[in-house]
């Protein structure tokens, strides 16, 4: 079976979705079939989606992006200085 890549946008619609199936009696099982999705998938966006609005999610996609790309320009220094050192 093919591996889907949801984007932010879908996996928080789906998991407001989520929650108004399961706030009106639903078992966990049938709602995680409806969505398309399995049990491991939904904790996962649970854990880290869960609760956030898609503003949210946009500026933690954005800032995870710049730590990132900070990371690399520390590592990119330290390698310099290591160089120069030796």
């Amino acid at each position: 079976m093919p591996r889907k890549r949801f984007s932010t946008e879908p996996i928080i619609t789906q998991l407001r979705q989520a929650e108004v199936e399961l706030g009106r009696g639903l078992r966990p099982p049938p709602v995680w079939q409806k969505l398309g999705i399995s049990e491991q998938t939904y904790y996962r966006w649970r854990k880290e989606y869960g609760g956030l609005r898609l503003d949210q999610a946009k500026r933690l996609k954005t800032l995870e992006q710049e730590n990132a790309r900070l990371k690399r320009v520390v590592a990119d220094q330290a390698l310099d200085n290591l160089i120069w050192i030796t």
